[in-house]
């Protein structure tokens, strides 16, 4: 099951069955390179940055930055994306620059991101290597065969960071049950033993 939160002083709750997650709203750094190729010739474009940034609303915006083609016939760039690989639902032409905002991302979503540039003429080039990413700031929770079985806890990280999930019986108190490090932009998952016969809230503390 996939909670929806509500944001509140930074950090979000929503309690469903036993057990609730609280997830915490921070910004990830991601580095990643591609190759655009410009009218049959190879060009380099590197996405030198790429950072997630959560808002209140549970969507995200990514930035994406890139090297400039020094082509002097290049007139800007087309960033697409679209929740399916090579099936680009969006496009943002943004112009002669290097950089720009994409908005409206799900937390939890898996996005797929590609680069073209085009020419004063409109001659478009072929799509970048495509770029996926996963965006931060969700938690699912599946519960266990029986009320006693572990609940499995699972939430997407990205390099750089480490994360730390936390328990509470009362949102007062809380403890570390697991610690990991983002080595890559995946989902990762931690069975939450079951304590107590009561509710318990989660929340994950990115470092």
């Amino acid at each position: 099951m996939i909670c929806q939160t509500n944001t509140d002083k930074g950090i979000s709750v929503i309690r469903i069955f036993r057990r609730t997650p609280i997830v915490d709203t921070h910004t990830v750094v991601k580095y990643r390179s591609s190759w655009l190729k410009k009218f049959g010739v190879g060009v380099g474009v590197v996405l030198v940055s790429l950072f997630v940034c959560t808002f209140a609303n549970a969507a995200s915006s990514l930035s994406l930055d890139w090297n400039p083609n020094t082509d002097p016939s290049v007139a800007g760039y087309n960033v697409y994306y679209g929740s399916t690989s090579g099936a680009y639902t969006n496009v943002i032409n943004v112009g002669n620059t290097t950089n720009t905002v994409v908005g409206g991302l799900v937390e939890g979503q898996t996005y797929y991101f590609a680069v073209t540039a085009y020419t004063f003429d409109g001659i478009e080039s072929d799509f970048s290597n495509e770029f996926i990413y996963i965006v931060p700031g969700r938690l699912t929770l599946t519960r266990g065969a029986t009320p006693e079985s572990p609940m499995q806890v699972r939430f997407p990280v990205a390099s750089g960071h480490w994360y730390e999930l936390q328990e509470s019986l009362d949102l007062v108190s809380w403890i570390t049950i697991w610690q990991t490090a983002g080595n890559s932009n995946v989902w990762v998952e931690f069975d939450a033993p079951v304590t107590s016969s009561g509710p318990a809230f989660y929340r994950v503390v990115l470092h």
